[in-house]
């Protein structure tokens, strides 16, 4: 068993959670416990709705697992109780995420058309001048490390639930487009023009935010 915080492989974790392993679970709890409540949050109204969906899937986890087969990744099957897991507390709270078809709001450019040339252009489609998204420096100081996590957190907030869901699980847990799919049951066109959608927004809202720090600075 590690002891330096890392998790072992899938088969060694399963088999010490097999044998009650209070340190395996201890570790797997620290581990995924953080991403798991971002994404439980994403489906519910509160945080302690969250909490409990999260608390609720570790406890199925623990029923279930001599049950595992191994037929995908371990954290893959954990998530998928927690995402099956938060739907259904979703839905008691009239909080339902449609994810099978894309809404009008999913139908549309992502990006302000302005930013591109038009047809008559000789480059059609191709960013005007000064509109191609710019290369960003990291903040440097504390203050702004806080005040970019700030915007960020508010900017996940304002997308529409199935957008804030899929970022979370793309670019801040690390799934692939296939493991998405597999997880929310979605097609990868779906998935695929749903995380375009969330990733833009982000973006419009940090240009705002690297904007105002060009003029401050």
């Amino acid at each position: 068993m590690s002891h330096n915080g890392v998790l072992p492989p899938d088969d060694v974790l399963v088999g010490n959670l097999r044998k009650r392993d209070e340190t395996a679970f201890q570790l797997m709890l620290d581990a995924w416990s953080p991403g798991m409540l971002r994404l439980a949050r994403s489906f519910v109204s509160t945080n302690a709705s969250a909490e409990e969906v999260v608390q609720e899937a570790w406890l199925a986890v623990i029923r279930g697992i001599d049950g595992f087969e191994g037929r995908a990744a371990f954290k893959t099957w954990v998530y998928r109780i927690l995402v099956n897991t938060a739907k259904k507390r979703g839905i008691a709270e009239s909080r339902t995420v449609p994810f099978a078809s894309l809404l009008d709001e999913d139908e549309g450019p992502s990006v302000d058309p302005d930013r591109f040339q038009p047809a008559g252009d000789p480059y059609p489609g191709h960013w005007k001048a000064g509109q191609k998204p710019q290369h960003w420096s990291e903040p440097e100081t504390a203050t702004e490390r806080a005040e970019f996590a700030r915007v960020v957190a508010g900017a996940l907030a304002e997308l529409p639930d199935r957008h804030r869901i899929v970022l979370v699980l793309r670019d801040m847990e690390g799934y692939s487009s296939e493991e998405v799919c597999g997880l929310l049951d979605i097609s990868a066109g779906n998935q695929r023009v749903i995380l375009h959608r969330a990733r833009a927004a982000i973006r419009t809202k940090l240009e705002g935010f690297f904007d105002a720090e060009a003029v401050l600075s």
